[in-house]
C-alpha cells in the first residue's frame, strides 16, 4: 500500500454543517486527489441511506457502495476536523473521514482508522490539534506498512 493519507487530504477546519455537506467535503477531497471519480461521492450518499456511517467517539467513515468500485482509481483517506460537532443522525461527529480502497485494501484501512479513534486519549489529541501538521503527525501509523 503506498500512502494512503496525504497531508493535502486533511482539513483542520472544516466548513460543512450537515452530514450531506460534511460527505460531500471529505469525498470532495478524495475526488481532488484524484483517488477517485466524481461518481464516487454519489456512492458515498448511497452508502449512508442504508446504513449510517457513525462509528462512535465523534468519527464518521463515509465510503462508497461495493457497485462504486470502478469508481475508485487508487486506495486513499480523507479526514475532515470540524470545530462544533455535525449532527449525523443524532449522534456527535467532529471527524468525518472518506475512504477509498483499492482491491479491498478498505478493511485493512478501516482497522487502522478504528485503532487510533477507538482510544479516547488519542482523540482528544486530534480534536485539541493546533494545526494540520498537528493531526496529520496523530494520525502516521495510518501510513505504515
Amino acid at each position: 500500500m503506498s500512502q494512503i493519507l496525504e497531508p493535502r487530504d486533511l482539513i483542520a477546519r472544516g466548513t460543512a454543517r450537515t452530514r450531506d455537506e460534511a460527505i460531500r467535503e471529505a469525498g470532495g477531497l478524495l475526488v481532488a486527489s484524484g483517488a477517485v471519480s466524481d461518481d464516487y461521492v454519489a456512492s458515498m450518499f448511497e452508502r449512508e441511506a442504508s446504513v449510517s456511517t457513525y462509528m462512535g467517539n465523534f468519527l464518521a467513515i463515509p465510503h462508497g457502495t461495493n457497485d462504486a468500485k470502478e469508481s475508485i482509481l487508487r486506495s486513499a483517506l480523507s479526514l475532515v476536523r470540524y470545530a462544533e460537532p455535525i449532527d449525523w443522525n443524532g449522534q456527535p461527529v467532529r471527524f468525518a473521514v472518506g475512504i477509498a480502497g483499492l482491491n479491498n485494501e478498505h478493511l485493512e484501512i478501516l482497522s487502522k482508522i478504528a485503532i487510533v479513534f477507538s482510544d479516547e486519549d488519542e482523540v482528544a489529541k486530534l480534536i485539541d490539534a493546533g494545526s494540520a501538521e498537528e493531526i496529520y503527525a496523530l494520525l502516521e501509523e495510518v501510513n505504515a506498512e
